[in-house]
């Protein structure tokens, strides 16, 4: 959903890298994505002046949390089988 909110206001290289799951809660290898995006999006915003509202807006809803892991996902997440997971992909 991000990746697609970000390809229909033109940032495509920030959709490129959400399709990845570089702004994902539990994905992305950064501490905190979301910041991140929410940052961002405010650079984005300020660098394309005809496009900073539809930007801002975005971010906004990414503030709101319309772009957080969904439920399953945060379930699973804890779960041993998703702790493992995330042990595996994130091991050096």
């Amino acid at each position: 959903m991000l990746a697609e909110a970000l390809r229909e206001i033109g940032l495509t290289q920030m959709a490129d890298k959400a399709a990845t799951g570089w702004y994902h809660d539990f994905l992305s290898p950064l501490d905190l994505p979301e910041m991140q995006l929410v940052n961002d999006l405010a650079i984005a915003a300020h660098d394309n002046e005809s496009r900073r509202a539809e930007i801002l807006a975005l971010r906004g809803r990414v503030i709101d949390g319309d772009f957080d892991a969904s439920t399953e996902e945060t379930a699973w997440a804890a779960s041993p089988e998703g702790q493992d997971a995330m042990r595996r992909l994130f091991r050096r």
